[in-house]
């Protein structure tokens, strides 16, 4: 017996080194493709391409270089609205992204698992971070084809591309937020009723995008109370049951959650879920 199960340790060692992990394919290593001779280094605009950190500060320093001006912004109004925008930066990252949600849906599976501080606040965050990233990344693209690559290319003002990406960023919002929330804003402002949705203006629809992203992140993170809130009664029942008042229902509860999360492979449903219920 101990000799067969020292066999079946070592095919398993082996197959672990030789097999793909789940959710892998095996890859062949291709020889890079030289570039040929002439060819352009300009990289073409692609419809979903995300606008990397050069381009930005290619924005940032086509719209403060000196030129003459004519319709344009002068060079010092851009900057103070330019070094305004980097100011409300985090601001607008957390509240007119998918960013609240995802960090209240993180903070509320820390909680039901009950691990304390476990993931750490800057891991949530991060995690957070890099999930919005991801889910923004085709309004990014827009933004980036629709205002970024244009401006740069001098087809549109500085003023036509604020104003399309700001409108680029409505869209998203309007996409997730509530029927209800906006009738709830556009009638505490008492403003008429809009043509269509991209006729509102921002201040009323970033609150009604922010209390609608506050509802979904509570409701998501309720179901997910459920299933430890009912490991907590059953270990709570079992040691009532044997006497056992004074053991922490808490601390016995917390390996069995533990081993649920893993099992159903937690981290990545929630990622998945989280990505998958943006429009």
């Amino acid at each position: 017996m101990p000799r067969l199960m020292q066999t079946i340790t070592i095919l398993v060692s082996v197959l672990s080194l030789t097999a793909p992990l789940p959710g892998q394919a095996r890859r062949t290593i291709t020889p890079p493709v030289m570039p040929q001779a002439g060819a352009s280094n300009t990289k073409p605009v692609v419809a979903n391409d995300v606008p990397s950190i050069g381009e930005l500060m290619s924005v940032m320093e086509k719209a403060t270089a000196q030129k003459d001006q004519g319709k344009e912004w002068s060079t010092p109004v851009k900057l103070v609205i330019i070094f305004g925008a980097l100011t409300i930066l985090p601001s607008l990252l957390v509240m007119m992204t998918s960013f609240t949600r995802i960090v209240i849906v993180l903070s509320f599976v820390r909680r039901a698992l009950t691990t304390q501080s476990i993931p750490p606040t800057i891991a949530i965050m991060g995690l957070g971070l890099f999930l919005t990233f991801y889910t923004m990344a085709p309004t990014y693209a827009k933004m980036n084809a629709e205002a970024i690559q244009p401006y740069l290319a001098d087809k549109v003002s500085f003023a036509a591309a604020a104003q399309k990406a700001g409108d680029c960023i409505k869209e998203f919002m309007l996409r997730q937020s509530r029927k209800t929330d906006l009738a709830l804003f556009v009638q505490m402002a008492k403003a008429p009723a809009p043509a269509t949705p991209m006729d509102l203006p921002m201040h009323i629809v970033v609150p009604s995008f922010i209390i609608s992203e506050f509802r979904t992140a509570f409701e998501i993170g309720c179901l997910l109370f459920i299933p430890f809130l009912l490991i907590d009664m059953v270990i709570a029942s079992v040691l009532l049951s044997a006497g056992m008042m004074m053991l922490p229902p808490v601390m016995i509860s917390l390996p069995f959650k533990l081993i649920l999360f893993i099992l159903v492979d937690g981290w990545g449903l929630l990622a998945k879920s989280l990505s998958l219920g943006f429009r």
